[in-house]
């Protein structure tokens, strides 16, 4: 008996040191940037790198601004799309359509959500690109002269582009997980709803919706993740231009992983430059926890309340 309890006390204690290393991994990974980028950031203020949108590493001038805004702007594109239409499309596949529909959508799903992302960025270039710099641009800039959002520039590189493929690419993930969260939900919590006279909708939009609420906002986390920090496919669609800040969806954007993708072991011989982009490295890590840390915030107390 001496023997088992000492063998389950060190198979425990065993299992919390594995735990708490992987727990550690995001501090190792958050020093280890932040002391590479110690060099520019004793040169120059966080505040005016993270404010500047003036990117001129020859001159000295490291601001990071436009290329966490291009990353806003394609991001919130991509999930603008893909969440409503992944939530309808879950709601369909887990509650109305018949099963040999079924049996088709979700190998379909699983393919989606497995193809590589180059594979999504070469796509990008033969459609989607093609799509909106020669029909969807010129059809508003001809027959709504004042749309806020048309642009002189028709290359069809830009925002949009980059957030339609993020949005493609993000949508397998948002259909699978809230699919799977939605028949999650026991029968007999439908069966109850029904036999107090609701309809079938109302069933899924008052009962089944409300008990996957904290699956389904674990989903479109997961989703966000993946937006926010994709690179290969953005990279080859979005234009990836200095030329500023974008201000439409239609102008060309330069996410902060494009950024980093594009630059990092190159142009060495300027000085701050290589801190920089591990700066930049530092940023895009952090901003990806704040929004999983709210997220998962909000989650928690989704799940205080169901219980």
């Amino acid at each position: 008996m001496r023997l088992r309890n000492a063998k389950d006390r060190f198979a425990g204690g065993l299992l919390n040191l594995l735990c708490m290393g992987v727990a550690s991994l995001l501090l190792v990974m958050a020093a280890s940037l932040l002391f590479r980028a110690e060099s520019v950031l004793q040169m120059i203020p966080l505040r005016e790198l993270l404010v500047s949108t003036v990117w001129s590493p020859s001159q000295g001038h490291f601001g990071l601004a436009s290329f966490i805004i291009g990353s806003l702007w394609v991001t919130c594109i991509a999930m603008s799309i893909a969440v409503p239409l992944g939530m309808l499309s879950a709601v369909f596949v887990a509650e109305y359509s018949p099963q040999w529909v079924n049996g088709i959508a979700h190998p379909v799903v699983d393919v989606l959500a497995g193809i590589s992302p180059v594979v999504y960025g070469v796509w990008g270039l033969a459609t989607i690109v093609p799509l909106v710099g020669d029909y969807l641009m010129p059809f508003l800039s001809e027959r709504f002269p004042f749309f806020p959002f048309a642009s002189e520039n028709y290359t069809g590189y830009s925002a949009l582009s980059g957030g339609l493929v993020l949005a493609v690419m993000i949508l397998p993930i948002i259909v699978g997980f809230s699919s799977e969260v939605i028949k999650a939900v026991p029968l007999e919590v439908r069966e109850a709803s029904l036999s107090l006279g609701a309809t079938r909708w109302e069933t899924t939009k008052w009962t089944v919706l409300k008990q996957a609420k904290p699956g389904l906002i674990a989903a479109v986390i997961l989703a966000l993740s993946r937006a926010f920090g994709e690179t290969m496919a953005v990279l080859m669609v979005a234009g990836c231009s200095l030329h500023g800040t974008p201000k439409s969806i239609f102008d060309q954007a330069y996410p902060l992983p494009a950024l980093i993708a594009n630059t990092y072991g190159e142009m060495m011989s300027i000085p701050l430059y290589d801190s920089t982009i591990l700066l930049a490295a530092f940023v895009l890590f952090a901003v990806t926890f704040a929004f999983n840390a709210v997220a998962w915030t909000v989650l928690l107390r989704v799940k205080k309340r169901a219980t």
